[in-house]
């Protein structure tokens, strides 16, 4: 395994909670930035080695961008767009360099990569 570390959301459920799992068992740093509130809904802790718990959305997002070196965006639901589209104008103004990349599984962003 190349020498990946993940920062994401904390939440062990769903994708994201088999990506963490499977970079964990591999040895890998998974770093959780989680909102305070959504830490039990999230089921926290077993394979995250350093839990960042947050006030509110704005500072999980500023938190993630800080320690990533980039991001990818996969399958997912408003609040992926969300982040997406946040890291996205990031970009645009200047406040990061960091590559932004789309898991395009099954063609899920093909609308969204249709706009110009």
């Amino acid at each position: 395994m190349k020498n990946i570390n993940l920062v994401y959301g904390g939440g062990k459920i769903g994708l994201m909670g088999l990506i963490s799992q499977t970079l964990f068992d591999g040895g890998r740093h998974v770093s959780g930035v989680i909102h305070k509130a959504l830490m039990d809904k999230e089921i926290t802790g077993v394979t995250i080695e350093d839990i960042k718990p947050v006030e509110n959305m704005h500072q999980r997002k500023a938190k993630m961008t800080l320690h990533a070196d980039a991001f990818i965006a996969m399958p997912g639901g408003y609040d992926t767009f969300e982040e997406l589209f946040e890291v996205i104008t990031w970009a645009q103004l200047g406040i990061h360099s960091k590559p932004v990349g789309l898991l395009n599984i099954d063609g899920y962003y093909n609308s969204l990569l249709s706009f110009h």
